[in-house]
């Protein structure tokens, strides 16, 4: 089992591109009660629109580039180097588009989340609300997880479900898709930072 501490505490985000989801994070802790503090925002890319958004809040960032690095396992442990200066509660993957390794799970597993455009373990992978558009599913929604070695593989934190509509396209399910995903991003973090959460075997239970 894997259980965290019970007091309000600090994330570390990381992403890949636009950061829209780390807007939400951000519109959140602007508000004290929420209770998280994001103590930096670190991205595999150099000039990504969400470092832009963390620099706009005053929020430190960083940056480690795969292509750095001899190899990629000494990327995994530069970055787990970046990321642990910060001491985070949680560290959250929104949008970050790198697979983390084994140096990073050792010190943040258990206390790594991201999120996945469908409702796992339906479509994983990179083409979820095409996938479930393709299948013909009637509902699909998004996935917050608690990250492990595998693709899209870990415990479930929470789940929001979406209707397919008549005549979606992939662009206009994709964006209901992440209009829930926010939400249930900003709640879910909130909770698991300021109660605290468990893991026992596959259940997630926030506090």
């Amino acid at each position: 089992m894997t259980e965290t501490g019970s007091t309000t505490g600090s994330i570390v985000v990381l992403v890949s591109g636009g950061g829209t989801n780390l807007q939400a994070l951000i519109d959140a802790t602007a508000d004290p009660n929420y209770g998280v503090r994001i103590a930096a925002v670190g991205a595999d890319r150099d000039d990504v629109e969400g470092l832009a958004r963390a620099r706009h809040a005053g929020i430190p960032t960083f940056v480690c580039r795969v292509a750095d690095f001899p190899t990629r396992q000494e990327w995994d442990v530069a970055l787990t180097s970046q990321v642990a200066v910060y001491h985070p509660r949680l560290v959250v993957l929104a949008g970050f588009m790198k697979l983390t390794g084994e140096a990073f799970l050792r010190q943040f597993g258990g206390r790594t989340v991201n999120t996945h455009p469908a409702l796992l373990p339906s479509f994983p992978g990179i083409k979820g609300p095409k996938d479930a558009l393709d299948y013909g599913v009637k509902v699909t929604g998004c996935t917050l997880f608690v990250v492990d070695a595998g693709i899209d593989t870990g415990p479930i934190v929470a789940q929001s479900v979406v209707n397919v509509q008549d005549g979606d396209t992939v662009e206009t399910l994709h964006e209901r898709i992440k209009t829930a995903e926010r939400q249930m991003l900003v709640d879910c973090v909130g909770r698991m930072v300021r109660n605290g959460y468990s893991v026992t075997e596959r259940k997630v239970t926030i506090s």
